[in-house]
């Protein structure tokens, strides 16, 4: 019989995970450590807030009071693409659903893109909230 049988096994595995329904392929709670906070320019309306580095940068807009347009939340749909003007990012899985063309050009998915410095992205359909 496998140690991974019972449900409590399953849950012992995973409590230190982000929710799974939200993000699938995260790294553990455990094994993040938050960075230093970096700002994130919305052109071309210019709204600002600022990211941790660990929540994804939709996430930080949502809480800092810009959305983003969003569906997914987990980068299959596409719905929140933006184009990274300038900064760099992470993913939070290992090949969201962009094509190499698209990274290439500029493109990214801020829902599962984590700030690794200043960001200036377009997206001309943000809001303030």
């Amino acid at each position: 019989m496998s140690q991974y049988s019972t449900k409590a096994s399953y849950a012992a595995i995973f409590q230190d995970f982000d929710s799974p329904t939200t993000h699938r392929m995260t790294t553990p709670k455990s094994q993040v450590t938050p960075t230093a906070s970096h700002q994130v320019s919305v052109l071309p309306d210019g709204l600002n807030f600022v990211t941790n580095g660990v929540a994804s940068v939709l996430e930080s807009g949502l809480l800092g009071g810009v959305e983003l347009p969003s569906s997914c939340r987990n980068g299959t749909c596409r719905e929140c693409m933006c184009r990274l003007v300038s900064g760099n990012v992470r993913y939070r899985i290992d090949w969201p659903g962009l094509s190499a063309d698209e990274k290439a050009e500029g493109w990214f998915l801020p829902c599962v893109a984590l700030a690794q410095s200043d960001l200036q992205i377009e997206q001309p359909f943000a809001q303030a909230r």
